[in-house]
């Protein structure tokens, strides 16, 4: 209502970092083990597919969300833009949104073959979900058919959640769908990148 651009940015900035910095890191990781030959020698180790999988994942997870908790920090104390609802409920519904950027992270890492080719996959990834997200223009302003484009982007969802939490102060009574997307995002994208990445090691 107050036309203050700054409290329209910081929220998307958090969403934006949070699937930039999670993709790019998790892609380029699992490539660069390729590259360098180590992958060969962690799969003859005695741990599973799976725990290797989990143990490459969980520290870009860890940075992810201290991510989340830096921007915020600069978005209250130095922009002014204050949390009005709940952190628990905000850091919550990002682990959702961590989910899906951790599965297209390792998509493209079972796709690309150098990391130049990784990170070509990544701004491919990301331009779309800048423009098409809402996270500079207005979704309510777009026409219909490139509305619909957004809508297969995750970042679209996730932003909602947090202008919602942050700029308005509200909980899952009303953002519960945008999270249910959320999940269905993740573990299908998981799911897939999951299964590539064991036909890959085998």
């Amino acid at each position: 209502p107050e036309l203050d651009s700054i409290k329209f940015n910081i929220p998307g900035l958090i969403g934006l970092i949070m699937q930039n910095i999670t993709v790019m890191l998790t892609a380029f990781a699992l490539v660069r083990e390729r590259e360098r030959g180590t992958m060969e020698q962690l799969i003859v180790t005695p741990i599973k597919p799976s725990e290797l999988i989990i143990g490459k994942l969980i520290p870009y997870v860890l940075i992810a969300f201290f991510d989340v908790i830096l921007v915020v920090a600069a978005g209250v104390y130095w922009f002014n833009v204050p949390v009005k609802g709940s952190m628990l409920s905000l850091m919550g519904q990002s682990l959702a949104f961590l989910l899906v950027a951790l599965g297209l992270g390792l998509l493209i890492s079972t796709v690309a073959r150098t990391q130049l080719q990784a990170m070509q996959m990544t701004v491919l990834l990301i331009l779309p979900s800048v423009i098409l997200s809402g996270f500079i223009f207005p979704r309510e302003a777009m026409p219909l058919p490139i509305r619909l484009l957004g809508s297969v982007i995750p970042l679209t969802y996730f932003l909602e959640i947090l202008r919602g939490v942050i700029l308005k102060g509200i909980g899952l009574e009303y953002l519960w769908r945008n999270l249910v997307i959320l999940l269905i995002f993740g573990i299908a994208v998981l799911t897939i990148a999951s299964l590539r990445f064991k036909k890959n090691l085998d």
